[in-house]
């Protein structure tokens, strides 16, 4: 199976997409242009990629704070954007095809020429738009001023190589279904082999397939300035391509806005940027005016704030998080939003029944602490970070604290159980073991009137996961549960 120009990613930031740029051109003056232009681009992703290989950093905060440094114009931030991303979430791939071409093999090469030899490949074997020659001279250029003439040389010997071979890179024919999906996907085998013994290797598949996709860009309407028809006929007339989520009510789906925090509208409170499946939420919880809520693991408040716009900012809305630098980002979500409902705390969520009294909120939401393994288009770094060992220890903290907090729930009161993760032990496992012990709740249906039309089975049963590639939204698992009347 060959690797060469598979479906590509582009501009793979959650908050800094753009349509995509046409081919370059290959005539030589196009080539001299695309040098000049790109090379600022091409070392603002190389350091993101060095510090993410050196330090374990997470890719999208340094991105943020590099092409800031950098100051770079929109088309070269949507290049580095893409080369950052792209490079990472092919990594094993490129790796794979690299180790043929590097004679003392890559593990042994510095960090920053591992990573400008694996942005270089990314670009050859996986974007159309660059020429090849733009690619090798730049790598080169940059090897000379970061390194010396043995490195540079080195560079170019390989890129070159690795261009008279193009047609050579394929994979190996007789590889089994964990080597195969996780070599063209780009996925550890741990991971693939996990997801092949819960749902199946065609599922498997095709979640890590959408997982190289770039993300959607989404935001929710602020029903309390406007409706979503409003906000939508507002941004088509600004000249942005916009158009209704067919999967969360509040939500629409904007291409080529760039950064959406930097649209008029945002600072207004007309809408907040958020996934459309971490949008159900707020649906599952169905909170109505006059409640006491509690979130229980609320930064950095999108959730929170959807919560309290469908209460219309009438109740109490208790948000808590562990971190103390956490609790500014909810309190000025609530001020840009204009919502007065949300007050913040900072504590541990297994410790939120020593704070508030025994059966004292109308709804509770639980957004776990997970493996976030439903994010991974939006955060590569993250399938290579993650170590299976974790999830264990992941269940273990999810358990605390779920089985403290449901105790100030009110009778008749519904809590709602989720998490960005499509790991089995974490959703609809923990739902169950948390039932065994607790017989005073029960699941019950999720509002039909938003989830019917995504699985009326799931939403008859008060579960629903949702898998990245079913929407190209994020992998989602939302429970509703019941505390049945005394």
């Amino acid at each position: 199976m060959s690797t060469n120009k598979p479906s590509r990613p582009h501009h793979g930031h959650s908050n800094s997409q753009g349509a995509r740029k046409p081919s370059a051109s290959k005539s030589s003056s196009g080539a001299a242009k695309s040098s000049a232009v790109k090379r600022s681009a091409r070392d603002a992703a190389l350091d993101v990629l060095i510090r993410v290989e050196e330090n374990q950093s997470y890719s999208n905060l340094l991105l943020n704070q590099v092409l800031q440094k950098h100051a770079l114009e929109r088309a070269d931030a949507g290049l580095a954007t893409e080369l950052v991303y792209g490079t990472i979430g092919r990594q094993n791939t490129i790796d794979f095809f690299l180790e043929r071409f590097v004679s003392k093999g890559l593990a042994k090469l510095e960090p920053w020429v591992r990573c400008l030899l694996r942005l270089s490949f990314y670009q050859l074997q996986y974007l159309d738009r660059i020429p090849d020659h733009a690619v090798v001279s730049e790598a080169v250029n940059i090897a000379k001023r970061r390194g010396h003439q043995g490195i540079s040389g080195m560079v170019n010997g390989v890129l070159r190589a690795i261009i008279r071979s193009k047609d050579e890179l394929t994979l190996p024919a007789a590889l089994g279904d964990v080597k195969r999906i996780a070599l063209s996907h780009s996925h550890p085998e741990w991971l693939v082999r996990r997801w092949i013994r819960q749902l199946g290797p065609e599922l498997t598949e095709q979640i890590c397939a959408a997982n190289n996709e770039p993300p959607h860009v989404s935001i929710r309407a602020n029903a309390r300035r406007r409706s979503r028809l409003e906000l939508l006929e507002q941004l088509q007339a600004s000249g942005l391509s916009a158009e209704v989520s067919e999967l969360a009510p509040a939500g629409i789906l904007v291409q080529g806005a760039g950064n959406m925090a930097l649209v008029p509208g945002f600072q207004q409170g007309d809408f907040s940027i958020q996934d459309e499946s971490s949008m159900l939420v707020a649906e599952a919880l169905d909170p109505r005016p006059g409640m006491k809520v509690l979130d229980c693991c609320a930064a950095p408040g999108g959730k929170t704030a959807h919560i309290a716009e469908k209460m219309d900012d009438v109740g109490q809305i208790w948000a808590c998080d562990l971190h103390e630098h956490k609790q500014k980002l909810i309190a000025d979500q609530a001020e840009r939003l204009g919502l007065s409902s949300i007050q913040t705390l900072v504590m541990d969520a297994a410790k939120l029944e020593e704070h508030f009294a025994a059966e004292s909120f109308d709804r509770i939401l639980l957004d776990a602490p997970c493996s976030g393994l439903g994010v991974i288009r939006r955060k590569p770094d993250l399938k290579w970070a993650k170590q299976e060992t974790e999830i264990e220890a992941i269940c273990e903290t999810q358990y605390a604290i779920l089985s403290r907090v449901h105790r100030l729930l009110k009778p008749g009161g519904v809590l709602v159980y989720s998490t960005c993760t499509i790991e089995q032990a974490e959703n609809e496992g923990m739902v169950e073991r948390f039932l065994a012990e607790h017989s005073e709740f029960e699941l019950t249906p999720l509002p039909a009137e938003v989830f019917t039309e995504i699985d009326p089975k799931m939403a008859a049963s008060g579960m629903v996961q949702i898998l990245p590639q079913q929407y190209h939204s994020d992998g989602f698992f939302i429970a509703r549960l019941r505390k049945r009347d005394v």
